[in-house]
């Protein structure tokens, strides 16, 4: 292709190209004209919608929140000595308030009874058993069935 031919053809694009901007121009401003209504509801739609997303992402980011700085004081505090129920010798249930019910229940369980057992040997229900137990372990200072024999034993109230 020769220099004249190029030249010719680069012209020939150029005034095709301009000519299709002023078409694509003049549509557009029909465009505008005809639909102006929806155009601007378009551009407030995707305004609102972008402040929308941009206002749901800042509300809903988690926030950090900053812990205050705990300060902590040292007070000497007066305790009293607890009575040491295992160093008193106890002769009797009544030197700890036990009852009667709640001593037989105490020697039962030293046998290794379960509650259910314990129950059926005393003619009660297994509520009343555990009504005892609870008892038991308020007036022994302890937390468990194993913890009441240990410490009945050795204060002297069963064998």
């Amino acid at each position: 292709m020769n220099r004249h031919t190029l030249k010719w053809v680069l012209l020939y694009g150029i005034g095709l190209a301009a000519v299709t901007s002023l078409m694509v121009w003049v549509k557009y401003s029909f465009l505008v004209l005809d639909h102006a209504l929806e155009l601007y509801s378009l551009f407030i739609g995707i305004i609102f919608i972008s402040l929308g997303t941009w206002m749901g992402l800042k509300l809903s980011r988690p926030r950090t929140i900053v812990q205050k700085e705990t300060v902590i004081k040292e007070v000497e505090v007066q305790v009293p000595m607890p009575v040491n129920i295992s160093a008193v010798a106890a002769t009797s249930p009544g030197d700890f308030n036990i009852s009667q019910r709640e001593y037989e229940v105490l020697q039962l369980l030293a046998r290794g009874m379960s509650n259910q057992e314990i129950a059926g040997n005393m003619f009660v229900s297994e509520n009343t058993i555990k009504t005892h137990l609870s008892n038991l372990y308020f007036k022994l200072d302890v937390k468990r069935r194993t913890q009441a024999v240990e410490k009945a034993r050795s204060v002297g109230l069963i064998g």
